[in-house]
C-alpha cells in the first residue's frame, strides 16, 4: 500500500509508504507516481481517489476546480500509462435529489447537486472520469455521513455541541423534524472499500456504489438522545420558519468568531437521504456493522472523558471550555514530563482566548448603546425638519447671503451630514458586536471625531 498526500502522517504506518503529492501540480504528481513506478513496477491493483476541496461556506471556490476536478483528471491521465485494474472514486451520497421519508434512495436516483459547489465538483468529476477512464474499471463510491467514534462529522460535532452547551440553535431547527440522513462509521466504509478492491475483477467495469447505514435516524430522534445521553433529560426541539433561522445564521455571523450554520444549510434542512445499498450489499458483498445509533454513547462518552480534546479532534473551538476544561495535565505525568511546556502553553491561550471572549460580550451594551444613538441621529433630521427649506428663517438665509456662502443653505448640508453619520454609526455598531469587527470601533470613533468638528467645515 503506498499512501499519497500533500503532507507525510507524524507516525506513518511501517506497512506504508508515505509519498508526497499536490494533485494541482503537474511537476509534482508526474515524479510521485514515478515513484511508485520504480519502487513497485507498472500493475497496481487499485488507486483509490479520495483527495478534494471541501469547505462550508456554501460559496464558489476555484478550489473545487483545481483539486476536484482538474486534479482528478491530472492523475487520471497519469495513471492510464500504469496497468491499472482498478480507479476508486470516493464522491458523495449528496449527488442525487433528497427524497422523502420512507423512499430509499438508490444508484439509479436522478442526480440534481442543488446549486453547491462541492456537489457540483463531485458530480462533473463523476463525468469527467467517465469520458476519459479508457479501459480503466472505476468504481464511484458514494457514502454517506462519515463518522467515528469520536465524531470526526462537521455536522454532528456542531449538534453534539449545541446540545451539550445547551444553545439556543441546539433547540430549534427550521426543516422537518421527522427527516434525517443516512451515516456511516469510517470502520465500515475502509471494509468497503477493501471489497471493492478484493473482488474488482467481479465488479463492472463501471459502478456506482452508494454507502450507508440502513437504519436513518431523524434529526428529532437524534436531539433526543443527545438530549438523554449528555444532560439525561427529555430534549425537546422546536420546528422555527425557515426566515426565522435565517436571521438567527446571520445574528451569529455576527456574534461568533466562527459560525458554523449557514444560510445554505437553512435552505437543505429538510433534505432527506435514507439508502438502498442492495447493490453494495450484492457485488463487493459489503454489510455495514455499525449504527450511529449505537455509536453515539461512545461519542458522548468521548466528550465526556475530555471536552476540550473532543473539542480539538473536530475542529471545534476549545476555548468555551477553558474555564471548565478537565485536566489532563495535572492526571498523565508521563505526558506531561514529555509535553510539559507545550500543554502549559496550550492551556494559557485557552485561558486568554476564554478571557478575551468574556471581556467581549461584558462591554455588548456599548454597542447596542452607540447603535440606538446612531439611529437617533439619523431620524433626528426627519423629526425636526432638516431637509425643509422654510425652517431655514430669514436670519440664517441673511447671514448666508452677507458672508458670500453657496446654496444648498448649511443646514441641510449639516441635515445630510448627521442622517449619513448616523447611517454609519449604526452599521460599525453593528459590526462591533463581533471579535473579528474590531477595527469597527476606530471607525465609530473616526465618525464621532467628525461630527464634531462637521459645523466648522460647513
Amino acid at each position: 500500500m503506498v499512501g499519497l498526500d500533500r503532507g507525510r502522517p507524524l507516525h506513518p504506518p511501517a506497512a506504508v509508504e508515505c509519498i508526497c503529492m499536490d494533485l494541482t501540480s503537474d511537476e509534482s504528481v508526474r515524479p510521485a507516481l514515478q515513484r511508485v513506478r520504480i519502487g513497485y513496477g507498472e500493475r497496481l491493483a487499485s488507486a483509490i481517489h479520495l483527495a478534494a476541496c471541501f469547505d462550508l461556506t456554501g460559496e464558489p471556490d476555484p478550489r473545487f476546480e483545481a483539486v476536484t476536478v482538474d486534479g482528478t483528471e491530472r492523475l487520471l491521465r497519469e495513471l492510464t500509462s500504469f496497468q491499472l485494474e482498478q480507479f476508486v472514486f470516493a464522491s458523495t451520497m449528496r449527488v442525487h435529489v433528497p427524497g422523502k421519508p420512507g423512499e430509499r434512495i438508490d444508484e439509479d436516483w436522478p442526480l440534481d447537486p442543488q446549486g453547491l459547489p462541492y456537489r457540483e465538483s463531485k458530480l462533473r468529476t463523476e463525468r469527467l472520469i467517465h469520458e476519459q477512464r479508457g479501459s480503466i474499471p472505476a468504481v464511484f463510491v458514494c457514502p454517506a455521513g462519515v463518522y467515528d467514534d469520536q465524531s470526526h462529522a462537521a455536522f454532528l460535532a456542531h449538534q453534539i455541541a449545541r446540545v451539550n452547551e445547551r444553545k439556543l440553535s441546539g433547540r430549534v431547527y427550521p426543516g422537518d423534524l421527522d427527516t434525517g440522513q443516512s451515516y456511516l462509521h469510517l470502520d465500515a466504509l475502509t471494509d468497503a472499500l477493501l471489497r471493492s478492491v478484493e473482488r474488482r475483477k467481479e465488479l463492472l467495469p463501471e459502478l456506482a456504489l452508494l454507502l450507508g447505514e440502513p437504519e436513518t435516524l431523524t434529526f428529532r430522534e437524534l436531539q433526543e438522545q443527545l438530549g438523554c445521553l449528555i444532560h439525561g433529560e427529555e430534549w425537546e426541539t422546536i420546528k422555527v420558519p425557515r426566515c426565522l433561522a435565517r436571521i438567527g445564521a446571520w445574528i451569529e455571523d455576527v456574534l461568533d468568531v466562527n459560525p458554523f450554520i449557514r444560510p445554505w444549510m437553512v435552505d437543505i434542512s429538510s433534505d432527506h437521504y435514507e439508502l438502498d445499498i442492495t447493490r453494495a450489499r450484492t457485488l463487493p458483498r459489503w454489510e455495514p456493522h455499525h449504527s450511529l445509533h449505537a455509536t453515539q454513547p461512545k461519542i458522548v462518552a468521548a466528550l465526556k472523558v475530555d471536552s476540550s480534546d473532543w473539542h480539538r479532534a473536530n475542529k471545534l473551538n476549545p476555548a468555551v471550555l477553558a474555564d471548565r476544561a478537565p485536566e489532563p495535565y495535572k492526571e498523565h505525568g508521563a505526558m506531561q514530563e514529555i509535553g510539559g511546556e507545550q500543554l502549559k502553553h496550550q492551556r494559557m491561550m485557552l485561558e486568554h482566548m476564554q478571557q478575551m471572549r468574556r471581556m467581549h460580550f461584558s462591554m455588548l451594551w456599548v454597542h447596542f448603546a452607540n447603535l440606538l444613538l446612531g439611529a437617533w441621529l439619523a431620524a433626528s433630521p426627519l423629526i425636526f425638519g432638516g431637509f425643509d427649506p422654510q425652517s431655514f428663517t430669514d436670519a440664517v438665509l441673511g447671514v448666508t447671503a452677507e458672508r458670500g456662502l453657496p446654496d444648498p443653505p448649511r443646514s441641510e448640508w449639516l441635515a445630510w451630514n448627521d442622517f449619513s453619520s448616523g447611517l454609519a454609526i449604526v452599521l460599525f455598531s453593528a459590526l462591533s458586536l463581533s471579535q473579528r469587527f474590531s477595527s469597527a470601533q476606530w471607525a465609530i470613533a473616526t465618525v464621532g471625531v467628525w461630527l464634531l468638528f462637521a459645523p466648522l467645515v460647513f
